[in-house]
């Protein structure tokens, strides 16, 4: 399926605790268009980031095919996973993890800068995406004296400025007040569909949810659509 940038058949993952095994996702089935947003929502614990984390190549499934923009991950060796999560994914979390040390415009540059691009380059990629995102006048502020809406707003930034085929969000206004909530979710969803960024965001919040253009439910390792 050549329009899909998801495409995951039979996906399993289980986990041993103590004598018991915990299945996770069992046998999970879905594609997502390319260019699309997808959601998928489901209480805590049900397996949602467990499936981010296959789809963005930090954690393995047990069996089941996981493919992303044409590319088998599930059987990648771990180099090309690396070279995988460094050039065509992007990673939004619950927690922001920006560099304390460094500006908004330095954090979110950085990572084009580490990926190969020159340094006056990066810099203007990340100047402009910040500017999207409402914070050219707070680009040069560090973490500490930016809201946590903000800092959010810059880990988007920093989640796009390769350019990647697929942005993961896991659980991205989870640590926010209900207003700045809907603002980073409104910015996310936004700056992917303006920028032809294809999206899953996996969240407990159906307004975060609601915004998608595809919904599923995960429900004791089982994905239905919403």
């Amino acid at each position: 399926m050549n329009d899909a940038i998801v495409r995951v058949e039979n996906l399993v993952k289980q986990y041993e605790s103590g004598a018991e095994t915990l299945n996770i996702l069992k046998g999970l089935s879905f594609t997502v268009p390319r260019g699309m947003t997808a959601a998928v929502r489901g209480k805590s614990g049900c397996g949602k980031s467990t499936l981010l984390n296959i789809l963005g190549g930090l954690d393995r499934s047990d069996s089941g095919l996981v493919e992303v923009g044409g590319l088998d991950i599930s059987s990648l060796p771990e180099k090309e996973l690396t070279e995988y999560r460094r050039k065509r994914v992007g990673f939004v979390f619950q927690f922001h993890y920006l560099l304390r040390d460094f500006t908004a415009l330095e954090n979110v540059m950085i990572p084009a800068y580490i990926g190969g691009v020159k340094k006056k380059d990066a810099l203007e990629k990340a100047r402009l995406l910040l500017k999207d995102l409402g914070l050219a006048d707070r680009s040069h502020h560090y973490p500490s004296q930016l809201s946590g809406g903000e800092r959010q707003r810059v880990a988007v930034a920093r989640s796009m400025v390769n350019d990647p085929e697929l942005v993961l969000a896991d659980e991205p206004t989870g640590n926010l007040d209900p207003q700045s909530s809907m603002t980073v979710a409104e910015l996310l969803y936004n700056t992917a569909e303006e920028r032809k960024t294809s999206l899953v965001v996996v969240t407990h919040d159906d307004k975060v949810a609601g915004r998608a253009r595809i919904q599923f439910e995960l429900a004791e390792g089982i994905l239905l659509h919403g």
